[in-house]
């Protein structure tokens, strides 16, 4: 299969998480895929089956400067193992939002633009929810 293809593919899987995450937080299915981190741990899984034959481990040098993280990123197997480690790490951080947010009695509709941003600016939305959410709002509040 080649990158595009796969990309298209787990673009779409990890849009299924977020979906499940924003409408049916507390669902069976939610809980079993996201919640669990059973759906994170297989786009880890893939990020590694994607990463190990595609990344050459003898380039860590290239990692002391931007140019050097420029040239790894310019391999589209590369560039798609990095875009599946952001799918991976945003879908984890927004299920550990909305759990939070349930286990402090928040309101769902207050921790959905958190999600939104999460899932488009990643760390954003962690912010959005600690700053705006998790500290502004005392437990069972909103």
């Amino acid at each position: 299969m080649d990158p595009h293809r796969l990309f298209t593919i787990v673009n779409s899987a990890a849009l299924a998480g977020w979906v499940l995450l924003w409408f049916a937080p507390r669902a069976r299915v939610t809980r079993r895929l996201v919640h669990s981190g059973l759906f994170s741990l297989l786009l880890a899984a893939l990020y590694l089956a994607i990463l190990a034959p595609n990344f050459d481990f003898g380039s860590f040098d290239d990692f002391n400067s931007l140019e050097g993280v420029m040239r790894l990123f310019q391999k589209p197997w590369v560039m798609l193992a990095g875009w599946v480690h952001y799918l991976a790490f945003d879908l984890w951080v927004g299920s550990w939002i909305v759990r939070d947010a349930e286990a402090r009695q928040t309101s769902h509709w207050a921790v959905i633009p958190c999600l939104l941003a999460t899932l488009m600016f990643g760390p954003v939305g962690l912010l959005l929810y600690v700053a705006l959410v998790r500290r502004a709002l005392p437990s069972g509040r909103a």
